[in-house]
């Protein structure tokens, strides 16, 4: 499994470029950006390495996670895919977006994700964790050593939880799953640097309170 990230939108999302190196078939993860421009990079990379993009995918429905969904679809026909409890913040997230600077269109949603479905490209897999407390539907993507975590969890911190529609119950409950990965996870957060969950187990004072009390 080949990864790239590219930084996109006012926000600096993490955008990933995920794809089977035998066969060319992507993933493209986080698509947060509404400008031509960072559209064109990341198709510029698409194009590079002579890929198939066969699906985009939400990790969650916040306007700078999936501002270049319509963009993208557009483009290469892949189909747009999230969990069915983000489908509204997803419909609301052209609207919401303009606070950030966002302008992006309306994108119809093709599938939703549930806990354990698997998306397969080429000869790769990730498998569908379901981990709300930012979101009601916030998923992480487990693949052989890695994990795709959103805005769930970050290098020293996590994602916010003081948004009508989060829980920090359901946070601190996500956390205490994604601890239970091998320490050499390699965690690719929806901002900032990676990291690897032995790291955030041992320096992450969100994920040691959530080990600690159950609570956030």
């Amino acid at each position: 499994m080949r990864i790239e990230m590219l930084v996109v939108g006012p926000l600096y999302t993490n955008c990933y470029l995920v794809w089977c190196q035998s066969t060319g078939k992507a993933l493209i993860i986080d698509p947060g950006f509404s400008s031509r421009s960072e559209l064109e990079l990341v198709l510029g990379h698409v194009e590079k390495n002579d890929l198939e993009v066969v699906s985009i995918v939400n990790t969650h429905g916040h306007p700078d996670h999936v501002a270049g969904d319509a963009l993208l679809k557009r483009e290469t026909g892949a189909p747009v895919v999230i969990h069915r409890l983000d489908s509204e913040l997803l419909a609301r997230a052209p609207e919401v977006g303009l606070l950030f600077g966002l302008r992006m269109e309306a994108v119809e949603v093709d599938g939703f994700l549930d806990e354990g479905n698997v998306l397969s490209f080429g000869q790769e897999r990730l498998r569908v964790m379901h981990t709300p407390g930012h979101t009601p539907g916030s998923i992480t993507l487990l693949g052989d050593g890695v994990a795709f975590t959103g805005d769930t969890l970050f290098m020293g911190s996590i994602g916010r939880v003081d948004f009508p529609e989060s829980s920090p119950k359901d946070m601190a409950k996500s956390l205490r799953r994604l601890m239970e990965l091998p320490d050499e996870t390699e965690v690719y957060p929806g901002h900032g640097p990676k990291t690897t969950i032995g790291d955030e187990r041992i320096n992450n004072p969100f994920v040691a309170m959530a080990l600690e009390t159950g609570e956030i």
